[in-house]
C-alpha cells in the first residue's frame, strides 16, 4: 500500500526504512533536511510540505504520524485535516493520551477523515525487530492499514485492540509495567553491586535469560548495557519521564485501582532528579532534634 509518513526521528525514520524494505511506496516528510535526506536515500518519497499529500497520494489516503506527543502532535493533525479529504485516515503512531486520541477523532468526525491511534513499542530495535503495535479504531479502517501494520510488526505482533483511544490506553498500560520491570531490575542489581562476592552483573543477567522466570529483553539489554559498563560509571542517575507512567497512575487514581508498584517506579525516577534534596536534608535535622543525632555538615 501506500502511505504518507509524518517524523523522520529514531523510531520514525526506521519505521520508514522497515515500510519501504517491505514494498510499500512510501511519502514521507519532516523538517529537518539530513532527515529527509535519509529517508531518500533508503528508498521513500520525500514531499516538500504537509500539503503536498492530497497532491502526491491517492484518495483515499492514508498519514501516519510520528512526532512527540503534545502540541508537535496537535498542530500536525490540524493541519493534516486542512489538507486531507473526506475518507482519509490520520495515524497517531506516538505516545499520545488516549483521551486526546477521542477528542480528535470527534473533532475529524465532520470532516470525513478517520482516525487511528496506534500504540507503538520497539525503540530503536524495530528496524530489524518489528514493532509491537496495538492499534484502536474503527475496524474498517485498522482492516485498510493491515498492509503496512504486518509489515511493521513481526509475526503476530500487532493486534486491533478495540475503540478510538484504546491503543494508546493500552501502550500507557504497557509503559506503566515496564516502569516497574525496570525498577525491579535496578533494585536488584543494586543489592548484587553492592555485596561482597565481586559478582559479575553482566555474566548473571545473561545467566537469568536462560530459563529464568525473570528472563525479559530489558534483562538481555540490561546485560549489554553492563557488559560495556560494568560500573556504569559513565552514567548520572538522572532517569526521565516521557508521560505514560503519570497517565497510568492517575488513571489507576480515577479508578481507585490499587497501582502501588508502578507508582513507587515512578515516584523513584522523580527521585533520581533531586540533587542535594531538600526532603533529605530536613530528615536529617529532625532525627538531629528529636535524638541528638549527628548530621554531616
Amino acid at each position: 500500500m501506500e502511505l504518507g509518513f509524518v517524523g523522520l526521528g529514531r523510531m520514525g525514520g526506521n519505521m520508514v526504512t522497515r515500510l519501504v524494505q517491505g514494498g510499500h511506496r512510501i511519502v514521507a516528510y519532516d523538517p529537518s533536511p539530513t532527515a529527509t535526506q535519509a529517508a531518500r536515500a533508503n528508498g521513500a518519497e520525500v514531499a516538500a510540505s504537509l500539503d503536498d499529500f492530497r497532491r502526491v497520494l491517492k484518495a483515499p489516503r492514508a498519514v501516519w504520524v510520528m512526532v512527540p506527543a503534545g502540541e508537535p502532535t496537535e498542530s500536525t493533525i490540524r493541519t493534516l485535516a486542512g489538507v486531507l479529504e473526506r475518507g482519509d485516515t490520520v495515524i497517531d503512531g506516538g505516545n499520545t493520551r488516549w483521551k486526546d486520541d477521542i477528542r480528535r477523532a470527534k473533532e475529524l468526525e465532520p470532516q470525513g477523515l478517520r482516525y487511528v491511534d496506534a500504540g507503538t513499542s520497539g525503540g530503536i530495535w524495530g528496524l530489524k525487530n518489528g514493532y509491537c503495535l496495538m492499534v484502536g479504531g474503527e475496524r474498517a479502517a485498522v482492516e485498510r492499514l493491515a498492509p503496512a501494520l504486518a509489515t511493521l510488526a513481526p509475526p503476530e505482533g500487532w493486534l486491533h485492540v478495540g475503540g478510538t483511544g484504546s491503543g494508546h490506553y493500552v501502550k500507557m498500560i504497557h509503559n506503566g509495567i515496564e516502569y516497574a520491570m525496570m525498577q525491579g531490575y535496578a533494585e536488584g542489581f543494586e543489592l548484587m553491586s553492592a555485596s561482597d562476592y565481586g559478582l559479575d552483573l553482566a555474566a548473571i543477567a545473561r545467566l537469568w535469560m536462560r530459563g529464568s522466570v525473570v528472563r525479559s529483553w530489558l534483562l538481555d539489554l540490561t546485560a549489554d548495557a553492563l557488559a560495556g559498563d560494568p560500573t556504569l560509571a559513565g552514567l548520572k542517575p538522572w532517569v526521565e519521564d516521557s508521560g505514560e507512567g503519570r497517565w497510568t497512575v492517575e488513571d489507576a487514581i480515577d479508578k481507585a485501582v490499587p497501582a502501588p508498584t508502578i507508582t513507587a517506579s515512578l515516584f523513584a525516577r522523580f527521585r533520581s532528579r533531586r540533587e542535594n534534596s531538600f526532603a533529605d536534608r530536613l530528615l536529617a535535622a529532625m532525627r538531629n532534634q528529636f535524638g541528638g543525632h549527628a548530621v554531616r555538615r
